[in-house]
């Protein structure tokens, strides 16, 4: 089975403009994202609507494709992409561009769930730890919970806590139940792939504005693997120096290893 990755990236963001070509301690983050998963993949494509973020992934030497600037989503990108580059690949990996710290471990975990022939979608989660602070964790509708079923699918995503843990104090629920945190990674069949970007919006997935709902509304099945391993989104400038603070201690750390 061959796995293609596709990175979705976009120069227009309301609250950080240009953030797929903001530097990361001498790279633009979409490089930094690129050469973490590249390892992991048959092949790696930029799908973009801007011809700057386009001749910055052709300076470094990776492939890139240019797609419409109509797209409501990542997904709709990744699948004219894949029309465009895809030839010949079984899986489409859906890879967010601004979460540069993704884990190789993570990728492969999500290949993993096609070893199922039955497996359509797969998507990760992570366990929420016991000691988790409360009211930024479990309570942040930013950070999109899910509840699996006995066959490691997902039954439901939401913006809410879900299980709601009754007979029990709020401050005893993390340590008494295991709560999931969906990671934003996504892999299609490429014939799934097609036949959710044609699907309509549906209610759930306006209510939370989660696009995963529509798939699950119109009985699509959704593997998840489960990872351990932390991711770190950039939604702002105030995360990516909080990042690249990061970044600089995982170098200073390879250098003394």
């Amino acid at each position: 089975m061959k796995f293609i990755g596709i990175i979705p990236a976009r120069y227009a963001s309301t609250r950080f403009p240009g953030k797929p070509l903001a530097d990361m301690a001498g790279k633009p983050m979409i490089q930094r994202v690129y050469e973490r998963v590249a390892q992991s993949l048959d092949k790696v494509c930029v799908a973009t609507d801007d011809r700057r973020i386009e001749e910055a992934v052709r300076a470094f030497g990776g492939n890139v494709v240019m797609t419409s600037d109509k797209h409501r989503s990542g997904t709709d990108r990744c699948y004219e992409a894949y029309t465009l580059v895809g030839d010949g690949y079984d899986v489409v990996v859906n890879i967010q561009g601004d979460e540069p710290f993704i884990h190789p471990e993570q990728i492969e975990a999500l290949k993993a769930c096609f070893d199922e022939e039955g497996t359509q979608i797969a998507t990760l989660v992570k366990p929420f730890r016991a000691d988790d602070d409360f009211e930024t964790t479990l309570f942040n509708p930013n950070s999109p919970k899910v509840v699996l079923n006995c066959r490691h699918e997902a039954m439901y995503f939401s913006r809410s806590i879900i299980p709601y843990v009754r007979g029990r104090h709020y401050t005893e629920w993390l340590p008494n139940q295991t709560f999931y945190k969906h990671i934003g990674l996504y892999a299609y069949r490429a014939e799934t792939l097609r036949e959710i970007t044609a699907l309509p919006q549906s209610p759930l997935e306006l209510a939370e504005s989660l696009e995963q709902l529509r798939w699950l509304e119109n009985g699509y099945r959704i593997k998840v693997g489960i990872t351990e391993q932390e991711t770190i989104g950039i939604d702002t400038p105030e995360d990516l120096a909080k990042a690249v603070e990061v970044l600089k201690r995982e170098s200073l750390l390879e250098k003394t290893n």
